[in-house]
C-alpha cells in the first residue's frame, strides 16, 4: 500500500514557505483564534459558552497544515495559560471547565492540518469529513475534562458540553465544505 505524499495545506500552497511569512501566518492565526474566542454567547444551562473558536481552530489546521496549525494553537494555548485574557470571554489560565476543549484545539488543529495536507479540503464531502474529525477530537478532550472539573457524570457532561453545540458545529462544517474547495479552485 502506498501512502500519498503530503500535499501542502491551503495557505502553504498559495504562499511559498518563507520563515518570515511563516511567522506572519502563525501570528495572524493566533490572533484569529483569540478574536474568535471573544465572540461569546453564554448559555445559562452550561459552563461552556458558544463561540466561533472551534471554527477558527478548524480553519487554522486546514489553512496552515499540521505543523504550522499545531504551532499556532500551541502558542495560543501557552500565552493564554500564562495570563493573556484571550480565552473565551477574556478569560485566561488553565483549570476551568473549558480547559479540555483548549487542549482539544491543539490536537484537532494538528489532525485537520494533516488531513488538509492529504487533500481533504479539496471537496465538499472531504472538507466536511475533516471538520467532523476535528470536532470529534475537540469534544473527546473537552467533555471528559468537563466531567473532572465540575463533577458531572457522563450524561450530564454530554448534555452540557456536547449536545447544545452539534447544530452549530454542523453548520460550521457545511460552510467550510462550501468555501474551502472553492478557494482551492481559485488558487489552481
Amino acid at each position: 500500500m502506498t501512502i500519498a505524499s503530503p500535499h501542502p495545506a491551503l495557505l502553504a500552497r498559495a504562499i511559498p514557505q518563507v520563515r518570515g511569512l511563516d511567522l506572519i501566518l502563525v501570528a495572524s492565526f493566533v490572533g484569529l483564534n483569540a478574536a474568535a474566542a471573544q465572540i461569546v454567547i453564554p448559555l445559562p444551562f452550561t459552563p461552556i459558552p458558544l463561540t466561533l473558536q472551534t471554527f477558527a481552530v478548524l480553519l487554522t489546521g486546514s489553512a496552515l497544515g499540521a505543523s504550522r496549525g499545531a504551532l499556532t494553537l500551541a502558542i495560543y494555548l501557552a500565552v493564554g495559560a500564562l495570563g493573556a485574557p484571550w480565552f473565551s470571554g477574556g478569560t485566561h489560565g488553565l483549570g476551568g471547565p473549558t480547559t479540555g476543549y483548549l487542549f482539544g484545539f491543539l490536537v484537532s488543529g494538528f489532525v485537520v492540518g494533516k488531513l488538509a495536507e492529504r487533500r481533504a479540503t479539496h471537496s465538499v464531502k472531504m472538507t466536511f469529513f475533516a471538520f467532523f474529525v476535528g470536532t470529534v477530537l475537540i469534544y473527546s478532550c473537552g467533555v471528559p475534562w468537563l466531567m473532572v472539573s465540575t463533577g458531572m457524570g457522563l450524561s450530564a457532561a454530554i448534555a452540557a458540553g456536547l449536545t447544545p453545540f452539534l447544530i452549530g458545529d454542523t453548520l460550521k462544517a457545511c460552510v467550510a465544505g462550501l468555501l474551502l474547495p472553492g478557494i482551492w479552485r481559485m488558487i489552481r
